[in-house]
């Protein structure tokens, strides 16, 4: 447990959190719409500080990545907790568990740990992934800054539901963010998420704008998110306010690991063989589909030329660029390798 690096006083002993866009009014004794921070006479504290729930090395395309060092591996960690309730969600487990069992479970590890075990494996970069970082931002923190330090990349996997206060902590430690842009609505959003659209749309102008690396992932959900219309309007404000340049992640739903959509249909390869064409057709360079093993989507070709750069099979790859650029015109591909 450690108090709350973004909250403000209130009287009769309320508290605001300020740590993402929900920006709760918290009673004493009462928490906050993740669960995980509580109000103890008058302070906020983060219940989930130092308790890991999963630590694992994954490929870096497993978060996804696939323009940030890629082919590498990553220390992935997560303590519980989200400001979201998807019904789609696939790591409802760790996401879902303060809220629905009203406990706080995980391993006692220290930021110092967490970075150890990364050095000692000799891993590039740490992931903060798996639940949502954003909740857990007190334990990211004290591990970004320390990992900083060791020149070790931080990477976080988040729905991008953030205050600009906790962007504005986090930044300066941030290399890479991989958000989701679960729809294109406040409708969606509200219904589906327990969230809203603006200000995810905020948090990925803001990353953009700071120049931090950053890929876009769309679950695409059969009769929520799929419409043309939507999927039109997605890959239209990536290009145009974001950049043609980002990688856009287009997965397949599927329902049997979901939380609350258990009789929804998996997504259809034609599905998602449609969107990766709506959002070429949009301008962008490098679009992807996911959750298909040998999908040849999934593969880097040269915007310019076409050349396959980079195959992938799962998270196995296989690269034929040339130092990040294409291998035929020697077009740069956008890779950060190191």
């Amino acid at each position: 447990m450690k108090e709350v690096l973004l909250y403000k006083k209130l009287k009769e002993g309320k508290v605001q959190c300020q740590n993402c866009a929900h920006y709760c009014l918290i009673l004493p004794k009462k928490r906050g719409f993740c669960g995980v921070r509580e109000n103890q006479n008058g302070k906020l504290f983060a219940l989930n500080y130092n308790k890991t729930a999963a630590l694992n090395i994954d490929p870096i395309e497993k978060k996804p990545f696939f323009h940030f060092l890629p082919g590498s591996h990553s220390l992935s960690f997560a303590a519980p907790g989200c400001n979201f309730r998807c019904k789609n969600c696939h790591n409802w487990t760790i996401s879902q568990s303060p809220v629905l069992d009203n406990e706080i479970l995980g391993k006692e590890i220290s930021p110092q740990e967490i970075v150890r075990a990364a050095i000692k494996k000799n891993l590039p970069s740490i992931s903060y992934t798996y639940s949502e970082p954003a909740v857990f931002s007190e334990y990211a923190f004290e591990v970004m800054r320390i990992a900083k330090k060791k020149k070790i990349k931080n990477a976080w996997v988040s729905n991008g539901f953030w205050s600009k206060e906790l962007f504005d902590l986090i930044s300066p430690y941030l290399d890479a963010a991989n958000i989701d842009l679960k729809g294109f609505s406040d409708d969606f959003y509200i219904k589906n998420c327990s969230g809203r659209l603006k200000p995810v749309l905020e948090t990925l102008r803001r990353i953009k704008k700071k120049k931090i690396w950053l890929e876009i992932t769309t679950l695409l959900i059969p009769g929520l998110n799929d419409s043309k219309k939507t999927l039109k309007d997605m890959a239209r404000f990536i290009k145009k306010e974001l950049s043609p340049e980002i990688p856009w992640h287009i997965s397949r739903f599927c329902p049997e690991i979901s939380w609350q959509l258990k009789e929804t249909p998996e997504t259809k390869i034609s599905d998602l063989e449609k969107a990766y064409n709506i959002g070429k057709e949009a301008g962008l360079k490098y679009v992807y589909t996911g959750n298909v093993l040998g999908l040849a989507l999934e593969d880097t070709f040269c915007p310019k030329c076409n050349a396959l750069a980079i195959k992938r099979i799962g998270y196995e790859i296989k690269r034929h660029d040339k130092n990040g650029k294409c291998p035929k015109c020697k077009q740069d591909l956008n890779l950060i390798l190191k």
